[in-house]
């Protein structure tokens, strides 16, 4: 780019042609006082406090509007620069409130820096009181108009950046300040919630409700959906590529985080929803929806030819376990160069994914799809392989070993009769039926549990021929750890929910079950063995009829003597946090094994945890992340639509509850491209946001004068 010779202050500089003296300055690392100025936005210069004297030139241009020429001298202090920028700085604080020890803003405060580098003795002008009302009614944002210093930045932002225009000069108590065409609600005005207007104004007359802090504390913050995602997966973006119909690039940018990303758009468990930021304007995105989709319409695969396997390391790792968290680890190790075999003790691959997800909630050809291409990455599985010691597979050769054997094993509760006929374990019912086992169930069904794998238990139940299926358990229904809207097709499907129950006994006669006794739980912890602490309320008990009772009340990990790991009072494999080995050198572990049944989408995320721990173990950098999507060239200015703050959430649409019962075919049915279009539009864009750049304080620049006495 051209650049000319300019001299600020003595010194000579090259400024970029077209530049302004501000940006010329700034660039050079030259403080030049500034308040309604931003680097993205036209200058309007407004504030005054720019002012510099241009040697040829008469009075005291303003540096932010004036164009650098070639020779151009500038001086950016006098006695009459000083005077004149005082007195800007005076009549900004005149009606500013005197409030900064309180102020949200406080130690972040453009205007409280500016006082700062301006004045340090008492101000020389009358201060006065705006008497404007703080508006808290809108969602995300807070709008204290006294604090407004009229810059016009939030204006501009709103009409330049985001070419939305909502945002205007309002006149109030004699008072200019802004707001929206008859101070309609942001909802009503049209505003699209992106935060710019926030982002960029310098005193906190429009903040976030919530504090955003700074770094990675602040991103989260900011685009709460990415950084709740176990997996980090940049759902703001894959939805913007979907609005634009990009749906192979949607796909690839899920992959750049997760292998299983059609797995998830099926059974995640949504975490990134609850936070959604659209939620606290009407309704959440359907994010899981969205991910289906993309991950559905991958026709291209343009992630394939991005996806660049690492020449081979010449070390082996050995991977017991193929459930999600071990067949994560295991694509990610073979894309680093490592030669992987995964040995499952079952006759298929997939863990839980197989075994503990019913294939009504997860087509099996979906995850067989995504598995194939896991394998394809040069990982070989071998299956009816059950491995009893980890030091075996390391005297085999192996230059690691990880553990991700899941958890198998299911619980009974300590009640008289748990152990009688028609009794039965409902991981293991899971299992037999998704093997094509014969499961026998009776007619009356109590299912003992309040999570998903009870849920599931019972659905299956009602698949199975039971007619009367019943579910109980310790929480109450607001605390009950399934999914809402595993609830809600269980419910549909006529299964009885009873909450906040302990079961004190199962009936028999002649050794066959009969029916399970409960009291109402009135309140429960768990004591420093993670053992349930209940208190029953009196003269409250239920009995239930049942041919069939299934505990679903938990799962651990089936860990064999001599495997070789470091086991916790709990049962489940210790890892040292910093190496993540299980109690040998080479050995380590991953998944819910370690942590607990879990998500899978928290499986997939302690996968790619082991696999940067094994990698670098191995010799390597650990950095797993591909880069599969196109650079983006991201569209800022996003526009008005009419009624964007009211536009409905896309929800799942489900097959009718008395088809679904017929057999285990898929509930949820497919969005078509119109529905995943619109849906992609409700986002609010967050992340756009942190595409603004940041305003420097004078105390970041090289050179600059020091507080005017």
């Amino acid at each position: 780019m051209d650049t000319v010779k300019i001299n600020i202050d003595g010194r000579d500089i090259d400024a970029q042609a077209g530049s302004t003296v501000l940006q010329a300055a700034l660039d050079a690392g030259i403080y030049i006082p500034h308040l309604c100025y931003h680097p993205d936005l036209e200058p309007i210069g407004a504030c005054r406090l720019c002012i510099v004297e241009i040697e040829g030139e008469e009075g005291l241009p303003i540096s932010c509007s004036t164009p650098v020429s070639n020779g151009m001298a500038v001086r950016t202090t006098s006695e009459k620069i000083n005077q004149r920028r005082r007195l800007a700085m005076e009549l900004l604080l005149a009606g500013h409130p005197q409030d900064c020890d309180t102020c949200n803003k406080y130690l972040n405060c453009e205007l409280q820096a500016l006082k700062q580098y301006i004045i340090k003795d008492e101000l020389s002008v009358r201060l006065r009181t705006k008497l404007l009302p703080i508006n808290r009614s809108n969602p995300l944002f807070l709008h204290e108009p006294d604090k407004c210093v009229v810059c016009g930045r939030c204006v501009r932002a709103c009409q330049d950046l985001r070419g939305v225009g909502v945002l205007l000069y309002k006149k109030g108590n004699s008072e200019t300040y802004t707001g929206t065409a008859a101070d309609l609600p942001l909802a009503d005005a049209g505003c699209r919630f992106c935060g710019a207007c926030a982002e960029v104004c310098p005193t906190g007359a429009i903040q976030d409700k919530e504090a955003v802090g700074t770094g990675r504390k602040r991103r989260a913050a900011l685009i709460p959906c990415r950084y709740t995602c176990p997996a980090e997966i940049d759902i703001p973006r894959y939805i913007r590529l979907i609005r634009e119909g990009n749906y192979s690039a949607a796909a690839a940018v899920i992959r750049e985080k997760v292998p299983f990303p059609e797995v998830l758009g099926y059974v995640c468990n949504s975490p990134c929803e609850d936070v959604c930021r659209r939620g606290e304007v009407n309704e959440a995105m359907s994010i899981k929806e969205l991910k289906r989709f993309a991950a559905g319409n991958d026709e291209e695969q343009i992630w394939l030819a991005n996806s660049v396997k690492k020449p081979e390391t010449g070390e082996k790792v050995a991977i017991i376990g193929s459930g999600p968290a071990g067949l994560t680890a295991a694509y990610y190790l073979a894309n680093q160069g490592h030669a992987v075999t995964v040995y499952e003790s079952q006759p298929l691959a997939g863990g839980m994914m197989r075994f503990g997800i019913p294939e009504y909630r997860l087509p099996k050809e979906i995850l067989d799809k995504e598995i194939e291409i896991i394998k394809n990455k040069g990982i070989e599985i071998l299956t009816g392989k059950y491995i009893e010691s980890t030091e075996a597979l390391i005297g085999e050769g192996y230059d690691a070993v990880l553990a991700a054997i899941g958890t198998h094993r299911g619980q009974k509760l300590p009640i008289p009769n748990a152990d009688n006929e028609g009794v039965i374990i409902g991981i293991e019912m899971l299992r037999d039926v998704s093997l094509g086992e014969s499961v026998s169930i009776g007619k009356k069904v109590v299912v003992l549990g309040g999570g998903n794998v009870a849920f599931d238990c019972a659905r299956v139940a009602r698949r199975l021929g039971g007619e009367l299926v019943e579910i109980a358990c310790l929480e109450c229904r607001e605390d009950m750890p399934a999914t809402e809207d595993e609830i809600k097709q269980a419910e549909e499907e006529g299964i009885i929910v009873h909450p906040s129950r302990t079961s004190t006994r199962i009936i028999t006669e002649n050794g066959v079950v009969k029916g399970v006794e409960f009291l109402e739980v009135e309140s429960f912890s768990f004591d420093e063995n993670k053992r349930a602490v209940i208190t029953v309320r009196e003269n409250s008990h239920l009995g239930l009829e049942a041919d069939t009772v299934i505990f679903a009340i938990g799962q651990r990990p089936l860990i064999p003597d001599g495997f070789g790991v470091d086991i916790t009072e709990n049962g489940h494999i210790q890892l040292d946090p910093f190496t993540q080995t299980a109690g040998r050198e080479g050995v380590f572990a991953t998944g819910d094994a370690v942590h607990g049944t879990a998500t899978v989408i928290q499986a997939i995320a302690s996968g790619r945890k082991a696999a940067i721990a094994i990698d670098k173990y191995l010799g390597g950098n650990g950095i797993i992340d591909e880069k599969l999507a196109p650079e983006e060239n991201v569209e800022t200015c996003l526009g008005p639509i009419e009624g964007f703050a009211y536009l409905p959430r896309c929800e799942e649409i489900h097959v009718p509850a008395e088809e679904r019962l017929r057999d285990f075919r898929k509930v949820v049915e497919d969005i078509d491209k119109e529905t995943a279009n619109k849906e992609s539009e409700r986002c609010l864009q967050c992340d756009l946001r942190l595409k603004i750049k940041s305003v420097e304080f004078w105390s970041s620049y090289s050179q600059y004068l020091p507080p005017i006495s």
